[in-house]
C-alpha cells in the first residue's frame, strides 16, 4: 500500500491552495492529509517559511510550489 501523503499548511496561503487542489486532482479529498502547521508551534517554527510541504513516510519530498510531475515523480505515477 502506498504511502499516505501529509501536506503541511497554513490558512492564506495561496500556494497551499494550489498544492491542495493539485492533490484533490491527482489523489481525491480522501487521498492525502492536511496538516495546519499554525496548530503546533514547532510546525509553526519548522515549516512557516517554507509552505505548502508534502511529506510521505514522515520525509519532507516536495516544498512551496508543487507542480504535477514533481508529485507525480515523488508518489511514483
Amino acid at each position: 500500500m502506498p504511502a499516505r501523503p501529509t501536506l503541511y499548511v497554513r490558512d492564506g496561503c495561496h500556494l497551499c491552495e494550489e498544492a491542495e487542489a493539485l492533490l484533490d486532482a491527482m489523489l481525491g479529498t480522501d487521498g492525502w492529509d492536511a496538516i495546519d502547521i499554525e496548530a503546533d508551534d514547532d510546525l509553526l517554527v519548522r515549516y512557516a517559511h517554507r509552505i505548502p510541504v508534502l511529506a510521505i513516510d514522515g520525509t519532507d519530498r516536495l516544498e512551496l510550489i508543487i507542480t504535477r510531475p514533481d508529485l507525480e515523480a515523488v508518489l511514483d505515477r
